[in-house]
């Protein structure tokens, strides 16, 4: 039984014309939980289950709670997700609308993370960490699987980063497909950007604090897996403003008719907001459209209208 679905990828017409690029999408958007995050965690809820395991427990910032949620009902597993006081009321009502347990602990996702731990209380229960696992990264990898049956002509990937899940996963899927010399662009907005603090700083970095209102890319560490791709593959770090990532959101949903996050928005924005100095030797972009539910529009909206909009000149 696989939980997520092959998704479809097209080319963008309103984004090939703002960029003078070919640009692709992958509309990750479309799986059943809302974002790319069942492809990898799916892949472990049904690699416990196969072990025997009777309950899930994560900690999560929306998303991959809303996964584990969606797949623990799939596979009639209960599920417990704690989840920080700066997760969204949607973002816990949709993991509650899954069945599961949703518990609010801490002031960030570390400290939800620590408070989950104390709940493995019995072997029968397995921990779902909501990016730091080669399972997962695995079954994200199975995207660029996807893309490379396909045969479409792409020069490289552009994709958001947070725990460093995706990017994990990607740069994977990248190495069993032969795509592994393509660069890859790994944004991040201001004041969720540990990946490019860490390479910039030639460390593994870890935030004091996480001031972007993009929470599904709260990390204030990201795992040492995409930490240590950085020095392997042509990852280029990027970091874009809160306001671009909004901006980016509502001019997706105009042009493509899909709502998409701010975490996700952050990768569209640098095609949005011509980020000329990644993409000067770039022609074909692929962006996977990792998407994300824990915000509404009027929330992206409110958002936006308290933000000052930086848009190119």
């Amino acid at each position: 039984m696989t939980l997520h679905i092959e998704t479809p990828l097209a080319h963008s017409l309103p984004l090939s014309m703002i960029s003078h690029k070919h640009v692709w999408l992958k509309y990750e958007a479309l799986q059943p939980s809302g974002s790319f995050k069942l492809r990898g965690i799916g892949a472990l809820c049904e690699a416990y289950a196969t072990q025997g395991k009777t309950r899930f427990i994560s900690s999560s910032g929306g998303n991959a709670g809303i996964a584990v949620a969606y797949a623990g009902r799939q596979l009639g597993i209960p599920v417990t997700v704690v989840v920080p006081e700066t997760t969204t009321a949607r973002a816990k009502a949709l993991i509650a609308q899954e069945g599961a347990n949703v518990i609010t602990h801490g002031a960030s996702w570390a400290e939800a993370n620590a408070r989950a731990q104390t709940l493995l209380d019995d072997p029968s229960v397995a921990f779902i960490h909501p990016f730091d696992d080669p399972t997962i990264w695995d079954g994200h990898a199975t995207m660029i699987d996807e893309i490379a049956r396909s045969h479409i002509v792409f020069d490289s990937i552009i994709l958001s980063v947070g725990g460093g899940g995706l990017l994990s996963g990607v740069v994977a899927g990248m190495q069993r497909n032969g795509l592994s010399h393509l660069p890859v662009i790994a944004v991040e907005t201001y004041g969720a950007d540990s990946l490019f603090q860490s390479v910039e700083k030639g460390r593994h970095v870890e935030l004091e604090a996480i001031s972007s209102i993009a929470t599904s890319l709260g990390a204030k560490k990201v795992c040492e897996n995409a930490f240590q791709a950085t020095s392997t593959f042509d990852i280029r770090c990027a970091r874009v403003h809160d306001s671009e990532a909004l901006d980016a959101c509502e001019r997706f949903l105009d042009d493509h008719r899909i709502l998409v996050e701010p975490a996700c928005g952050a990768a569209l924005a640098v095609v949005y907001h011509h980020h000329e100095s990644l993409l000067s030797d770039v022609h074909a972009p692929l962006v996977i459209v990792c998407g994300g539910v824990t915000a509404s529009i009027a929330q992206i909206r409110d958002w936006k209208q308290a933000s000052t909009i930086i848009r190119p000149t």
